[in-house]
C-alpha cells in the first residue's frame, strides 16, 4: 500500500462537495463520510502491513540535489494517521447536526478546507524526510486559516490575522532556519533511526540553540510564548475548534516535536549531550501557568484551550525527556488527549446550540437538562485528567516513567501539580451542571443536541473507556518504533 493513496479520498472528495453545495447537502456529507471511510480502511492496510514488517513508501520527488518529497509509513505516523482519519469522520458527523442546528454560513467551504486540511495532515503523518513535513505543516496552517476566519466577523478576522503571524512568523523565521542549519550539517534531512545528527560533529551550544529553533519554531505545539494564537482561534465554529485541538493542527506541532526529536536528533544526542536542559523549564512553565490560567477562565471554550496548551506541553516535554519511555509516553498522550479533548469540544458546542450557553457560570443546573452531554463532559475530562476508567492514565504513567528514566524525578512533580490543577479545572463544571440549583427555572424533558452530533460525543466518550481498558493495540505499535 504507497502511502500516497492516503491523500486520495479528501482530496478527489472536494469537487463532490462543491458540486452537491447547498442544495443538496445531504448528498455533500454523505461523499465526506463515505471518504472518510475509504481514508481509514486505507490506513488501517497501511497499519496491518506495517505490524506484519513490510516497508511501506512511495516514490519521490525530486526537488534539488538530494532533497526530495517522499511518503513513508514509521509507527509514529501510522498512529497519527489513524487517528486523524477516524476523527475526520466523527466530527463531520458531529458537524452535520451543529453546523445546521447553529444555522452556520459557508458550509460547503468549511467542508472543502476540512478535507484539504486532513489531506495535509496525511502528508505530515506519512512525511519521510524533514522537508516533506515542513511543506505538509505549512500547508496545515494556510488550509486551517479559512476555517479559523469562518465567522467572517471582526472578531474572527483579527484571530485569523495572529494565527497566521504566530503560526508563519515561528515556521518561517526559527523552524526553517533550523531546517536549513540541519541539511547543512548533516548533509540530508532524511529521517532515520537514532538521528541524523549525531555523526555531523555539532558543538553543545549549536544543538542546544538548534533544538530551541525546532520547539519554538513549530508554533502548532503552543510553547509559550508562542502559544496565543490557539485561545484566540476559538472564536471560530466547535467543530473548527474540535479540527484544531484534536485532529489536525496542534497534534500536527506535538507530532513534529516528536519525530524531530527521535528522528533528526536522536533521543541518545539528546539525553547524553543535555541540551534539552535549556527548553525544558519553559514547557514546564507553560505546563502550569497554562493550567492557571484555565483555572481563571469563564468562558468554557477558552478554559479547553488553556488546557489544551497545557497537554501539548506534557508532549513536548515527553519528547525532550529523550527516553524510550517518555517519548513513547507522549506518542501515545497525542490519541489519549485526542478522544478527551475533541469530547468535551463535542459537549461545549452542544451545549451552545441546545441552551446557547458559553459561560461555565452559567451552567448550574444544567445537567438536569442535558445529562447525557454532561455525563460524557465528565468522562471526557477524566481522560484528560488521567483518571481512571478514562484513557489519559496510562500515557501519563509512561512519561512519569520516563522522568525517572531520564533519572530526574522533577518532571514528575510538574504533572503531579498540572493534574490537581486539571481536577480543580474540569470536574466542578459537570459537578456544578448536576448538583448545583439552577439560576432558571428549569424545563420539563430533556434539551440534548442534535442526533448526529449526540451520536459523534456518544462514540468519543466510549473510545475513552476503551482505550483505558485496550491500550495495549497502541503501545504493540510505538514499540516498533527503531530508536537507535
Amino acid at each position: 500500500m504507497n502511502p500516497l493513496w492516503t491523500l486520495v479520498p479528501p482530496l478527489v472528495v472536494i469537487p463532490f462537495i462543491i458540486f452537491f453545495g447547498e442544495s443538496r447537502r445531504n448528498l455533500r456529507e454523505a461523499s465526506i463520510i463515505l471518504a472518510g471511510i475509504a481514508l481509514l480502511a486505507i490506513n488501517d492496510r497501511i497499519y496491518s502491513a506495517v505490524v506484519s514488517g513490510k516497508v511501506v513508501e512511495s516514490g519521490e520527488l525530486s526537488l534539488l540535489a538530494n532533497f526530495s518529497l517522499r511518503l513513508s509509513a514509521e509507527p509514529m505516523g501510522v498512529m497519527f494517521g489513524l487517528l486523524a482519519s477516524f476523527l475526520w469522520v466523527v466530527t463531520t458527523v458531529y458537524s452535520i447536526g451543529y453546523m445546521r442546528g447553529h444555522d452556520e454560513k459557508n458550509q460547503t467551504r468549511f467542508y472543502c478546507c476540512f478535507a484539504l486540511a486532513i489531506a495535509c495532515v496525511m502528508a505530515a503523518a506519512y512525511a519521510d524526510n524533514l522537508l516533506t513535513l515542513f511543506v505538509a505543516y505549512e500547508a496545515i496552517t494556510l488550509s486551517t486559516f479559512p476555517l479559523v476566519t469562518h465567522a467572517g466577523n471582526d472578531a474572527s478576522r483579527k484571530a485569523g490575522r495572529l494565527y497566521l503571524l504566530l503560526l508563519m512568523c515561528g515556521s518561517i523565521g526559527l523552524f526553517l532556519p533550523a531546517i536549513i542549519w540541519i541539511a547543512t550539517a548533516a548533509g540530508t534531512l532524511d529521517f532515520k533511526a537514532g538521528g541524523i545528527l549525531s555523526d555531523a560533529g555539532m558543538s553543545k551550544a549549536s544543538i542546544a540553540v538548534l533544538l530551541a529553533l525546532c520547539v519554538f519554531g513549530v508554533g502548532k505545539a503552543a510553547v509559550m510564548p508562542m502559544h496565543r494564537w490557539l485561545p484566540a482561534a476559538m472564536v471560530a465554529p466547535t467543530p473548527v475548534s474540535a479540527l484544531l485541538h484534536a485532529v489536525a493542527v496542534v497534534k500536527t506541532g506535538v507530532f513534529t516535536i516528536l519525530k524531530v526529536v527521535t528522528y533528526t536528533f536522536g533521543i541518545d544526542m539528546i539525553s547524553t549531550t543535555g541540551v534539552a536542559g535549556y527548553v525544558l523549564p519553559i514547557v514546564a512553565f507553560t505546563v502550569i501557568a497554562s493550567s492557571l490560567i484555565a483555572f481563571t477562565k469563564d468562558n468554557l471554550k477558552a478554559r479547553l484551550a488553556y488546557s489544551t496548551i497545557s497537554q501539548l506541553s506534557y508532549i513536548v516535554m515527553a519528547a525532550l525527556l529523550a527516553t524510550t519511555m517518555s517519548v513513547t509516553g507522549g506518542a501515545l498522550h497525542i490519541v489519549m488527549h485526542a478522544f478527551g479533548k475533541i469530547t468535551l469540544f463535542f459537549c461545549a458546542g452542544a451545549i451552545m446550540v441546545s441552551l446557547h450557553k458559553t459561560q461555565i457560570s452559567d451552567l448550574d443546573g444544567m445537567g438536569r437538562r442535558m445529562p447525557i452531554t454532561m455525563f460524557c463532559f465528565f468522562i471526557g475530562a477524566l481522560g484528560i485528567i488521567g483518571l481512571p476508567p478514562a484513557s489519559g492514565v496510562w500515557s501519563k504513567l509512561l512519561i512519569a516513567g520516563g522522568s525517572l528514566e531520564a533519572g530526574n524525578a522533577f518532571w514528575i512533580a510538574v504533572l503531579m501539580l498540572s493534574t490537581l490543577l486539571n481536577i480543580a479545572y474540569l470536574l466542578p463544571i459537570p459537578l456544578r451542571a448536576f448538583f448545583k440549583p439552577a439560576k432558571e427555572p428549569v424545563t420539563e424533558g430533556w434539551t440534548e443536541a442534535p442526533f448526529p452530533s449526540l451520536w459523534a460525543i456518544g462514540l468519543t466518550t466510549t473510545v475513552c473507556i476503551l482505550l483505558f481498558f485496550f491500550p495495549q493495540p497502541l503501545i504493540n505499535l510505538l514499540g516498533l518504533i527503531q530508536w537507535r
